[in-house]
């Protein structure tokens, strides 16, 4: 899978040294609050995680693909999702995790608007999409901020960690996407 490089970024595939850092912002209460997975992320799902992704290829409609985005050549800082869904031609769901120590220094920014031009730039697709629940104020801006206009608030629509929450869902098209320079 190529690389997606910006100014400050290498967005890349997850490898084995990326592990213990994946395991500490994932296992983190912040972070874990709005995921999928729990606290109790081990280093032994972060292992069965890193098989998972072997052959995947960004742009292909099916699984997710995380890219690893570590800060220039230091340690993991996070990761970027994408899900090119295979109902809807050309239309993809990302998402977005960063440990705490690194959220607000402008780089999740900077690493999903690269992954996001890729996706249109480098794949041709129609549509991008995420979805945040509505309690998650800090990626609802980010979302935001990125240009993605909320089409959707569903309300009490999601079955979660043990309560009914509701859920944004935030989009933008090609046409509509602001091209970004820092993409190489």
């Amino acid at each position: 899978m190529p690389e997606i490089v910006t100014d400050r970024l290498r967005l890349r595939p997850f490898e084995h040294a990326d592990l213990p850092a994946f395991v500490a912002y994932r296992s983190h209460h912040d972070v874990a609050r709005f995921q999928s997975w729990d606290t109790t992320y081990s280093l032994a799902d972060a292992k069965a995680f890193l098989a998972s992704q072997e052959g995947l290829v960004l742009g292909a409609p099916g699984e997710w693909v995380q890219l690893a985005v570590p800060a220039g050549a230091a340690e993991l800082c996070g990761d970027c999702a994408v899900r090119v869904v295979d109902d809807q031609p050309a239309t993809a769901e990302v998402g977005i995790t960063f440990a705490p120590e690194h959220q607000g220094s402008g780089l999740a920014t900077e690493a999903l608007t690269s992954v996001i031009s890729a996706l249109f730039e480098l794949h041709e697709l129609h549509s991008v999409f995420a979805q945040a629940d509505d309690r998650n104020l800090a990626v609802q801006r980010l979302l935001e901020r990125l240009g993605l206009r909320c089409e959707a608030r569903l309300i009490e629509a999601d079955w979660f960690k043990g309560v009914w929450t509701t859920l944004r869902t935030y989009a933008t098209l090609r046409r509509e996407w602001r091209h970004d320079p820092a993409v190489r």
